[in-house]
């Protein structure tokens, strides 16, 4: 069934779009802010924390650019209307990166100063390689005015742990994930024992500098070995915290709760769901598998 499933993978691009939104409805809030805020005040009931991410990316056109922003700008002022336990995340490349790239620092900026009014965070996820030094450098320029942004870093990147150790001499804000796009060998592991290794490296020098860490993982043995961590070295819990994206790994995520550590559930939304629904499904075969034996099933 394994092999089934990734071969399955390769072919989801020619699949009808109908076919992904089955598997995409686990992962995604819904297309609209309301249902984005419906899902984060169910989630904020079960002490559980959310960053909202408004999908979409790669755009063409300034104009999106400032579309995509009021999108954002709205989604700070529901969060601080409903009086929701949320942040939002964003990536750089919605809001013009590509297109110029100091038009997307003023469109981010402008997004930082609202969540600071509002006493709120703005996440800038981290995109594909060809974004990672731009997304850094965006980062620090808002960081070096403003306490209230915080960005992502790769473990699979090579890079990563010099990137790390630069920016925990400047006090980053950082959220650590295993990194999820089609990368080369030469600039990013594909080991998978690797990437772990790596990822306790960076959450380590994270938490050894007293710097703020996301902890971004579903992977049990990852849980676990930051468990033992911040139990050995006594690291108070105001000091991270665990983040999940919506649909997966809930039981983990629950038992986290349990345990009494903070937990933040990644809630996305919006009608640009396809891209995002891809790599999730790329990231987890087995759900396309399990989706495509239930249609069989039931026909």
């Amino acid at each position: 069934m394994n092999i089934f499933n990734k071969a399955l993978v390769t072919v989801l691009p020619i699949f009808p779009k109908s076919f992904i939104s089955l598997f995409s409805r686990r992962y995604i809030a819904g297309e609209t802010l309301a249902e984005a805020i419906e899902v984060t005040e169910q989630l904020n009931r079960q002490n559980m924390r959310t960053t909202i991410d408004v999908l979409g990316e790669n755009i063409t056109r300034l104009e999106e650019a400032q579309a995509m922003k009021q999108i954002c700008l709205q989604v700070l002022d529901a969060i601080d209307e409903h009086k929701l336990n949320a942040n939002l995340s964003i990536k750089l490349t919605q809001l013009g990166l590509k297109l110029n790239k100091q038009v997307c620092l003023e469109n981010v900026r402008e997004l930082v100063e609202r969540a600071r009014d509002y006493r709120n965070f703005v996440r800038i996820d981290m995109e594909d390689s060809t974004c990672t030094d731009d997304t850094i450098d965006i980062y620090l320029q808002l960081h070096a005015t403003y306490d209230n942004v915080g960005t992502v870093i790769q473990a699979y990147l090579k890079r990563s742990v010099d990137d790390v150790r630069m920016l925990i001499a400047k006090g980053a804000n950082l959220r650590i994930c295993k990194g999820i796009y089609d990368e080369s060998p030469k600039i990013a592991y594909k080991n998978r024992n690797v990437i772990r290794n790596n990822f306790m490296q960076l959450v380590k020098l994270m938490l050894d500098a007293d710097c703020y860490v996301g902890i971004a993982t579903h992977d049990p043995t990852l849980i676990a070995r930051s468990y033992q961590y911040i139990h050995e070295k006594q690291i108070d819990k105001s000091r991270y915290e665990f983040q999940m994206l919506l649909g997966v790994s809930e039981d983990l995520r629950k038992q986290i709760i349990n345990d009494g550590h903070k937990l933040r559930v990644y809630v996305p939304f919006g009608e640009q769901w396809y891209p995002y629904s891809m790599r999730r499904l790329k990231e987890n075969p087995r759900i396309a598998g399990y989706i495509l034996k239930n249609l069989f099933q039931k026909g």
